[in-house]
């Protein structure tokens, strides 16, 4: 368990006596011909082989998400790796998919995405930094359309685009926010038409959820085509064909598409391919990945960003309802000082006992076992355990949610590996093996866009209602109108609260949801909804993480975590 005498995370992982990528494809059936090797620990997937896979008999599905983030951590990605090896441990062949790692976070303030302590994910430096280069790829091809759309002003506006209503930004993979306002086409004739712009960074990119949501190249190609970057002064809508450069981007993307393969700590496969944020984006890896998974695997784990409200909502009601995945079990990820502080404990408190405040900050996990209930989705309730964290405390957590009839697991993943998760993994296996649930969506695909970002506030945050000005009201119409009534709600939210307050924690109630914009996303298929006060390019914090990461003179890197 945490606290105890555990080395630092990339010290482990460099200890690391991994196998040949060769042998970890091996374990998937997937012969040397069918991977693409990237060194010897990394492989891209041919799709070839994924298409041989279609109609193989699809394993189990479960998915980790976790109560509402805090600074004192739940351990998501860490509990995704660690059940992983326990399901292979005791003889269920599991492959555990994941999302890349983005570098705003690994030189900001959240630090990488491959696990941590004996449960992570190798090569850990390579996944967390360049990795295969697919971030690359999306960067570039949403940058190219960029590009096209300036050209194509420059030299006439024979498409007669609006500069007034472009809607597309350039990206970068780096949290960067002097760049989130400009302007471009600055310095006289030669450079351009000058105009308002911005960037976004690129886990927030339509391209990113686009890769994402497509199962093949010529998919992948409508897809991008259909990408709305702006409007003439009719209100004509204008789209990425029309600018003739959505077979350029696939181009760009065609490698990126294959999934990428690696291993845990223990030398069990995992997928690592694609990465939107949940709080801005749809939060999902790769639906290639994960189907590819499920085919081939008796049991597939995969993990949704951020709290169940955000990620494991649109796990369910975006990437299942576009690619008719079905959730068998839900593990949601919680740890008692993360309770404590949604119970009103100060960070620097959250280790001292204090079971009015874990009382309080239980309301909290409850909210998110009944927004899974919802879907009808069984749910086991993973305790990633402290050495702090005491026998009475966990006791509470379990007769508090008893009357929600869902088991509560202790899970030591971080500190003794697989071993530490194996009662997790029979408690899985259980969970799916009784469920007799038929997994349902949240809202039908009819009900009006309205409507639906109102169902997701009222049933999964628990507001009173949605507000939103009459110029807003009347863009949710106009979509309506124009035949996008059908597509599914990815709302741009505060990863910290149910409400729009990130200091709100806890279960706040009496709240309502503040509508900022909305935005189509024609070629993911979907409609972005932002509230209150959510950035889709963050900022640095005040110390980034980058200030730690340097490299030795032996060329290590150091200071990853």
């Amino acid at each position: 368990m945490k606290n105890k005498s555990v080395p630092a995370d990339i010290d482990i992982a460099r200890q690391a006596i991994m196998l040949h990528i060769d042998e970890i494809a091996g374990k998937l059936g997937i012969a040397v011909d069918d991977i693409e090797h990237y060194g010897k620990y990394k492989a891209k997937i041919s799709l070839d082989f994924y298409r041989q896979t279609e109609n193989q008999p699809k394993g189990k599905l479960i998915l980790v998400s976790a109560i509402s983030p805090t600074p004192a951590g739940e351990g998501k990605t860490t509990t995704s790796i660690g059940l992983g090896d326990a399901l292979n441990r005791i003889g269920k062949r599991t492959t555990v998919c994941l999302r890349e790692p983005s570098l705003g976070p690994c030189f900001g303030m959240k630090g990488g995405a491959a696990g941590g302590g004996y449960a992570q994910v190798v090569p850990m430096e390579d996944i967390n930094l360049h990795f295969t280069g697919d971030f690359h790829a999306i960067g570039l091809a949403n940058n190219l359309l960029s590009a096209a759309i300036d050209n194509q002003i420059h030299h006439g506006n024979p498409l007669e685009i609006d500069q007034r209503r472009i809607v597309w930004k350039r990206v970068l993979d780096m949290n960067d926010r002097a760049l989130r306002s400009l302007t471009v086409g600055l310095g006289g004739v030669a450079n351009g038409v000058p105009r308002q712009d911005g960037f976004d960074i690129t886990v927030a990119s339509e391209v990113m959820a686009i890769f994402c949501l497509a199962e093949s190249i010529p998919e992948l190609k409508e897809r991008m085509g259909n990408i709305i970057v702006a409007y003439t002064r009719e209100r004509r809508p204008v789209r990425a064909k029309d600018l003739k450069v959505h077979g350029s981007m696939t181009v760009l993307l065609k490698d990126a598409l294959k999934p990428n393969l690696v291993q845990t700590l223990e030398n069990n496969p995992v997928l690592i391919h694609g990465g939107p944020f949940a709080n801005i984006a749809h939060g999902c890896n790769s639906v290639i990945a994960t189907k590819l998974a499920s085919r081939i695997s008796e049991y597939t784990v995969t993990e949704a960003g951020f709290g169940a409200d955000l990620g494991a909502e649109k796990f369910f009601n975006i990437k299942c309802r576009a690619s008719d995945l079905k959730p068998d079990a839900a593990v949601l990820v919680a740890t008692v000082r993360a309770l404590k502080f949604h119970g009103g404990v100060p960070l620097k408190e959250v280790n001292q006992t204090n079971p009015e405040a874990l009382e309080k900050g239980i309301e909290n996990l409850k909210k998110h076992i009944e927004n899974i209930h919802q879907f009808n989705v069984p749910v086991v309730v993973a305790i990633n355990r402290f050495s702090s964290d005491l026998t009475e405390e966990i006791d509470l957590i379990k007769q508090k949610c008893s009357y929600l009839q869902v088991p509560v697991v202790e899970s030591n993943h971080w500190a003794e590996g697989s071993v530490g998760a194996e009662e997790l993994a029979h408690t899985v296996i259980e969970l799916v093996d009784n469920n007799t649930m038929e997994f349902k969506l949240l809202y039908p695909d009819d009900m009006p866009l309205w409507n639906k970002v109102k169902t997701i506030a009222q049933k999964i945050y628990g507001a009173d209602d949605i507000l939103g000005d009459k110029k807003l009201r009347q863009k949710f119409r106009t979509l309506q109108e124009e035949g996008y009534g059908n597509y599914p709600i990815c709302m741009a939210k505060t990863q910290y609260s149910f409400s729009t307050d990130p200091l709100l924690v806890g279960r706040p109630k009496r709240f309502d949801v503040p509508l900022r914009d909305v935005r189509l996303s024609a070629g993911a298929g979907f409609v972005v909804v932002l509230t209150g006060e959510i950035l889709t390019m963050p900022g640095l914090p005040k110390i980034p993480a980058a200030e730690s990461i340097d490299i030795d003179e032996r060329g290590f890197t150091v200071g990853l975590f």
